[in-house]
């Protein structure tokens, strides 16, 4: 074993609200961790969004274990003051956090792992993967053959209506995000949005009746019910439903609806209906893909996502994940959920498993 060469007993990978979750119940647990991070500040995540983005679960919903989010029931924050909220809450918890250091690879080294950082090596005997699910953007391959006078950028990369050069957008996805990217647009541009839309939960739902909303998805939508389990298997490629911002207000907005789009023709984006359409900039809402070809003899599905039992890789000893996308429950991978997967990966590496909790 090379001496020279940093040693910890855990390494958290990201400093996100899974990776604080996490590092909150190490501590708890007296356990010796370091939490690694690439961005420059804890929250930065967050502050990189588009402006107006506000999170999709009222307040109540927004907490990380230990400490209530600092915002009135109801209402719906903002990713500033969700950034604001993780660096406090890195603070409070005095938790190490060492930024600005890119990870670029993991391997297994005599029973342990070597991290590759851009800070040198690391050796753990656990590390914990808390980058999150949205590592890459999906962009379909045929944007290739798009006309190159039509600007493209993904929704990762999209900050406000000013960013967007003149003339009519179509914005391609109409999950939340390409729903609530499209309502601003409509304002300044003419705007279309391509895409089936996924399951509506109406905005009264999530504000008025959260509370049983909330127990319903995060009690009831795990990997330990029949209907969680069902919910569960395609979830990655589904995704998550439409929160809050509806159809209907699309058409209100002015917000031309259209289906699919399945290529191009001519340069031109191609609906599924056949038809072309002349736009001047293409946003894709598409979401995003796994990325985790860096964790050297991870064993993943057909997509790229890691095959784990509530977090561990079972074929890995050692090696963790929190914050994955239907990681146990349909909440896992929300502010308010991930604390519950946190909480089990941290009894798991201290030796006490943890029962799920209600």
């Amino acid at each position: 074993m090379d001496r020279n060469v940093e040693q910890v007993d855990t390494a958290v990978i990201g400093a996100g609200q899974a990776g604080l979750a996490t590092g909150f119940h190490l501590k708890k647990q007296g356990q010796d961790f370091l939490i690694l991070d690439s961005y420059a500040r804890t929250g930065d995540v967050w502050r990189n969004r588009w402006d107006s983005l506000r999170l999709f679960t009222p307040a109540q919903h927004d907490s990380l274990p230990g400490m209530p989010f600092p915002a009135k029931r109801d209402t719906f924050p903002s990713k500033d003051a969700m950034a604001e909220y993780l660096e406090a809450y890195a603070s409070n918890w005095n938790l190490p956090v060492r930024h600005g250091v890119q990870v670029t690879g993991i391997e297994r080294d005599d029973g342990r792992y070597r991290i590759h950082s851009s800070s040198g090596p690391i050796l753990a005997t656990n590390v914990v993967v808390a980058t999150g699910p949205n590592a890459r953007p999906r962009i379909p391959a045929f944007t290739e053959a798009l006309d190159p006078d039509i600007h493209q950028l993904h929704g990762a990369e999209y900050a406000n209506p000013d960013s967007v050069p003149p003339g009519d957008v179509l914005v391609v996805g109409s999950g939340t995000s390409g729903v609530e990217i499209a309502l601003e647009l409509a304002s300044s541009h003419r705007t279309y949005i391509a895409g089936t839309p996924p399951f509506h939960v109406p905005g009264p739902v999530t504000r008025y009746a959260g509370g049983l909303w909330w127990l319903f998805i995060h009690n009831v939508m795990t990997r330990s019910t029949p209907i969680g389990r069902k919910v569960a298997v395609g979830f990655t490629k589904h995704g998550a439903p439409l929160i809050r911002a509806s159809t209907k207000e699309l058409g209100v907005a002015g917000v031309t609806r259209l289906p699919r789009m399945t290529g191009t023709h001519g340069g031109r984006p191609l609906l599924d209906d056949g038809q072309t359409l002349p736009v001047s900039t293409v946003i894709w809402a598409t979401g995003y893909q796994p990325d985790f070809a860096w964790i050297q003899g991870l064993p993943a599905d057909e997509d790229g996502w890691p095959l784990t039992c509530r977090g561990a890789v079972e074929q890995l000893p050692g090696l963790f994940f929190v914050g994955m996308p239907f990681q146990y429950g349909l909440t896992s991978g929300l502010v308010g959920g991930v604390g519950r997967d946190a909480e089990h990966v941290a009894g798991l590496i201290a030796g006490q498993a943890v029962a799920p909790r209600d």
